[in-house]
């Protein structure tokens, strides 16, 4: 006996699954080399000619024996730790024009 799935039903699943992966957070990257340094705090990873150092603390997951010249995959998130807001070109130009700020 064979079931089959409605088209709708395989549609409804498939966009709640890409929904949830969307829903977890910012995308993901890796970088794959032998390590150069690691401590607490970051592990350099070699990847072609490029240094490659990223942040680390005791919550990562470690899977192994994470020492310098082992080859590692370091999976990571980009996250912004500070902001700062330049004022733009069209701001500059309301400020230096006297007739722009209203007269008391």
């Amino acid at each position: 006996m064979k079931i089959r799935l409605p088209l709708s039903l395989l549609a409804a699943a498939s966009l709640a699954l890409s929904s949830a992966a969307f829903a977890a957070g910012a995308k993901t990257y890796q970088v794959t080399g032998p390590v150069l340094e690691v401590n607490d705090t970051m592990i350099a990873v070699q990847k072609g000619k490029d240094r490659w150092e990223i942040n680390r603390d005791s919550s990562t997951k470690v899977t192994g024996d994470l020492k310098v010249g082992e080859k590692v995959t370091v999976t990571y998130t980009m996250s912004a730790t500070d902001v700062e807001v330049k004022a733009g070109k069209g701001a500059k130009k309301e400020a230096a024009n006297p007739a722009a700020s209203p007269k008391k």
